[in-house]
């Protein structure tokens, strides 16, 4: 670790998630400090690429939630609404008895895109949500990530 200060936290979690969360690191080699050390830079890279972009996007915005939240999916829908400028379709699997799992996709502009993220994040009973996005300019432009 170097000259780099350390600072210690605690973190609360399901059981069953850390149960699996240790079970995982177990396999690689992994300590608990590490695994979330590397687990929050992968965190910030993710959110400098999805929120430094300027130009217009396209991906997808995927999210895992628990219906059985009240007035969750009235409330996605709502959000989905305001943003409808840039959603070009939309997705719905029932993953078991308690989940969901929808598939945006989203077309236009980033800064919207991001914003339309950070809503649906918000809502009690969203477990997990991912922005992935490409810049169309790079697409347009013959980018050998086709």
């Amino acid at each position: 670790m170097g000259s780099e200060n350390v600072f210690r936290f605690s973190v609360s979690a399901p059981q069953k998630l850390v149960e699996e969360f240790d079970t995982t690191i177990k396999k690689i080699g992994y300590d608990r400090s590490k695994a979330i050390q590397t687990a929050m830079r992968s965190f910030l890279d993710d959110y400098k690429l999805s929120h430094d972009v300027k130009e217009d996007v396209a991906g997808g915005l995927v999210i895992i939630y628990d219906h059985d939240v009240r007035g969750l999916e009235e409330g996605l829908t709502d959000i989905q609404h305001i943003y409808q400028n840039i959603i070009s379709s939309t997705t719905h699997l029932h993953l078991d008895k308690h989940h969901c799992l929808e598939i945006i996709a989203v077309k236009g502009d980033a800064k919207l895109a991001r914003k339309l993220s950070e809503e649906i994040m918000k809502k009690r009973g969203v477990k997990q949500n991912r922005l992935v996005v490409t810049t169309i300019a790079a697409q347009k432009s013959g980018s050998p990530n086709r």
